[in-house]
């Protein structure tokens, strides 16, 4: 019997192959052809910040297959249906360098041309030195894009003036008003556009103070071991409180109110304070009175990891923390440690506050 299935498959083969060599042929023909002398003219907008879209015109610019920005070439993504002859549109990718460079071309003749052009950097916070600050005082902040910094303002109060002292590409001081406001985000603005910090930066001067440069409220050391006001180390001021937890004597660590304690108005809601680490990281627990556990060695509610030889910001949401389940009169207050098993250490206290 004769095949006849044969010349049908044959048949059929031909039509795809013929259909989708017209398909091939028919986006090729949607695609601008790459010139031997491109002429770049003009790239709108002159400089720009990580995802915004730039247009470059002029002639011959077609069939561009890769864009990359000089510092360590990073490359855009090029979408080919917005590639013309006269014009080439793309966005700056979101991990180009800031800073005045070469934008570079190459197009499906291997020709390439280069357009200079300025990509500009958000500020970026990176560390603060206190996020505590009083009226006519300093913030000092650390991060990238600080050098143009043209403007900051706090998002309670826009009116309020910052004076910016001085700045650098990587630091900035600033001189802050007096302000009503218990805490607020900072906002920075620079040459590409405006960012708001993480965190809140607190006013000191409406704050309930327990410890800035001195016992207050009425305070008095109450440790089970060495303590003392200490010049040694400061994070605000010039003055912290000096605890001293001996190898193996599981101590706490604080202050007392002998006298009726410090009653805290049921609109501070949070608890902050600074600690400096010693030679080793530790696990101390706040401790107090109010809480729903014993002053001293049973309270382990609240863990505060302190690593070793530096600053450790906490800012705790008093509810999370069961600060008040047992009233809000403050009696005792202080900070226990489980040791410490390899040696003496020494952990300062600064700005120990309670917040709106």
């Amino acid at each position: 019997m004769k095949n006849i299935l044969k010349p049908l498959f044959i048949s059929i083969g031909m039509l795809c192959a013929v259909g989708v060599f017209i398909g091939c042929k028919k986006e090729e023909s949607n695609l601008s052809e790459p010139s031997t002398n491109p002429n770049p003219q003009e790239i709108s907008p002159g400089q720009g910040a990580a995802g915004e879209v730039l247009t470059l015109k002029g002639t011959g610019l077609g069939g561009i297959k890769t864009i990359y920005f000089e510092k360590d070439s990073i490359e855009a993504t090029l979408n080919p249906n917005f590639n013309t002859d006269h014009a080439v549109i793309f966005r700056i990718p979101d991990d180009a360098i800031p800073a005045d460079q070469n934008i570079v071309f190459i197009n499906y003749k291997d020709v390439k041309f280069t357009v200079p052009f300025k990509v500009l950097g958000l500020p970026n916070i990176l560390e603060v030195a206190n996020y505590n600050f009083k009226g006519n005082g300093e913030l000092t902040l650390t991060g990238k894009n600080f050098a143009d910094i043209s403007e900051a303002k706090f998002v309670k109060d826009e009116q309020a003036v910052i004076q910016i002292v001085s700045k650098t590409a990587t630091s900035i001081t600033l001189k802050i008003p007096v302000v009503e406001f218990t805490q607020s985000k900072l906002i920075l603005t620079n040459e590409a556009g405006s960012i708001t910090s993480k965190d809140d930066f607190v006013n000191l001067d409406k704050a309930l103070v327990l410890f800035y440069e001195d016992m207050e409220q009425g305070l008095v050391n109450g440790s089970w071991g060495p303590a003392e006001v200490s010049s040694e180390a400061a994070k605000s001021g010039t003055h912290s409180f000096k605890m001293t937890y001996n190898k193996g004597n599981w101590s706490a660590n604080g202050f007392a109110n002998w006298s009726g304690g410090i009653s805290v108005p049921v609109e501070y809601t949070y608890i902050s304070f600074w600690l400096k680490g010693g030679t080793s990281d530790q696990t101390l627990y706040i401790t107090s009175n109010t809480r729903n556990v014993a002053y001293g060695n049973s309270d382990r509610n609240t863990e505060l990891i302190v690593k070793a030889n530096k600053w450790n910001y906490f800012k705790l949401k008093t509810a999370d923390i069961d600060q008040f389940v047992n009233g809000r009169n403050i009696v005792q207050l202080g900070f226990w440690l489980p040791g410490p098993d390899d040696a003496n250490q020494n952990i300062y206290l600064d700005d120990l506050i309670f917040i709106k």
